[in-house]
């Protein structure tokens, strides 16, 4: 009997995953199905907003639209063959970072060039502006079967974290070793501030940390904590704040076109949804991850305005790095669409005020 029970738990449980899920090949009764994959677990706030734009759309859509999520590379192993199947239509939705974007989309690592934002409200009204619009439309007009839906966080903001050396100023990076991703950006700026950029895939950050290999890595606080590199030895954490951790969540241009107009409408309110969720999570959660660094025996350093300007200085030439290789539309544009939103931010601000 107890066998029993426990093989009927286990088909119950099964039929739960599949039904929030979805499974390949899976039959639906709606007219539409959509499948959302992405490469984070379920932890992730990429999973939260999913199930955000799953129930909205669903419910909105009276069942017309199924929504099946598939997180931890259920559907899709790696972003190339992510990718792929997105451009085929066999994939509606995938979310790629700021540096995946850069390797889909030359021009886009634009987006990566440091301290480009001063503010999380700055860089969101960027991303709610005009600006992704225009990205929207030059991806598109390369050629490259891609709808950009929304752009959210995936990690707050990417700051050096190193096992040795208190980065304090610019000084401070020169001869460190420091992980980067493999994108040519990432590295440009550690060799410009004096360090030597170190190519280590991400399964190998907390192994390359802890035997020496690199001196310090960039990445946001939930990612340092949830992958346990104060174990490691990593100990300090600069808030420098060179770059925002977007998000770009894309539509399938294929399946885009499939669908009539008041099932677009639906999806992409769907997707804002989404966006307010994956926004708002990554923040929440650094509060308990900070604090966790700190009982870990972290120290925490933020830089004072003058510092800040010191490490934007020694970096300058990152933007003639990138004309150099992508010319100045696209640096131009996302200059404009920042100085408006300082405006924009400071006049709801001085209105609050008067």
């Amino acid at each position: 009997m107890l066998g029993k029970k426990l093989m009927l738990s286990a088909g119950a449980l099964a039929f739960a995953a599949a039904s929030l899920f979805g499974a390949p090949g899976q039959v639906s009764a709606a007219d539409f199905t959509v499948k959302v994959a992405f490469l984070g677990s379920p932890e992730d706030e990429d999973f939260d907003g999913s199930m955000v734009f799953k129930d909205y759309v669903e419910s909105r859509s009276n069942g017309k639209i199924a929504v099946e999520v598939y997180p931890s590379g259920q559907f899709c192993g790696n972003e190339k063959e992510c990718l792929e199947n997105l451009h085929a239509g066999i994939l509606e939705v995938y979310i790629t970072t700021i540096g995946g974007f850069g390797n889909v989309f030359g021009p886009g690592q634009v987006l990566d060039l440091p301290y480009m934002f001063p503010s999380d409200r700055v860089a969101e009204c960027v991303f709610d502006g005009s600006f992704t619009d225009e990205l929207r439309s030059g991806v598109l007009e390369a050629g490259i079967p891609m709808r950009l839906m929304v752009i959210s966080n995936t990690g707050g903001w990417r700051n050096f974290g190193t096992s040795s050396t208190l980065i304090k100023t610019p000084e401070d990076v020169k001869g460190l070793k420091i992980r980067t991703i493999p994108a040519e950006i990432q590295q440009e700026l550690v060799r410009q501030l004096g360090g030597n950029p170190t190519p280590v895939a991400w399964p190998e950050v907390y192994t390359s940390l802890a035997t020496g290999v690199v001196e310090g890595t960039k990445n946001g606080i939930t990612d340092i904590m949830n992958m346990k590199f104060p174990e490691a030895g990593l100990k300090n954490l600069t808030l420098d704040g060179h770059a925002y951790m977007g998000a770009l969540w894309w539509y399938s241009d294929l399946a885009w076109k499939d669908l009539p107009d008041d099932m677009k409408r639906i999806v992409f309110d769907g997707m804002n949804h989404l966006k307010t969720v994956t926004r708002a999570f990554p923040m929440r959660r650094s509060i308990e991850a900070y604090d966790e660094f700190r009982k870990a025996g972290g120290t925490i350093y933020v830089p004072t305005p003058e510092e800040k300007k010191m490490f934007q200085d020694a970096s300058a030439g990152m933007r003639q790095w990138y004309t150099d290789k992508f010319g100045s539309e696209w640096l131009d544009k996302l200059d404009a669409a920042v100085s408006a939103c300082e405006a924009s931010v400071d006049a709801e601000f001085a209105a609050a005020n008067r």
